[in-house]
């Protein structure tokens, strides 16, 4: 299971993530804010890395036991988007052959993915 907490201060934010092992903290953007994330304990795919704004990313534990990360954005608000519930949860929902198209898949599976979100 993910835990995240967070702190603000002026003009930045400052989060730390807890992720038990092979859990994932799912595809997602900040389009107002570069991340600069550091692993304190644990193994990611990564030690450290900087986002820069608007790039999708995710965090993945690829060890056996849980990974603890820092991680510092240069905005207060940096708006964070998760992006599979942008786009099969949308209301109104995106179209299922627009999707299907896009993504490679068959109409049943998103239909299916849409009701999930």
């Amino acid at each position: 299971m993910m835990n995240h907490y967070k702190a603000e201060c002026q003009h930045s934010r400052y989060i730390s993530l807890d992720l038990a092992p092979y859990d994932i903290n799912p595809p997602h953007t900040y389009p107002r804010g570069i991340e600069l994330l550091e692993v304190m304990e644990g193994a990611l795919l990564f030690d450290v890395f900087v986002f820069p704004i608007g790039l999708i990313h995710f965090q993945f534990n690829i060890g056996q036991t849980n990974a603890i990360t820092f991680a510092g954005l240069n905005s207060q608000y940096p708006r964070l988007i998760t992006i599979a519930n942008t786009i099969f949860g949308s209301n109104p929902p995106i179209n299922l052959g627009v999707l299907a198209k896009a993504f490679q898949l068959g109409k049943n599976l998103v239909d299916y993915l849409q009701k999930e979100f």
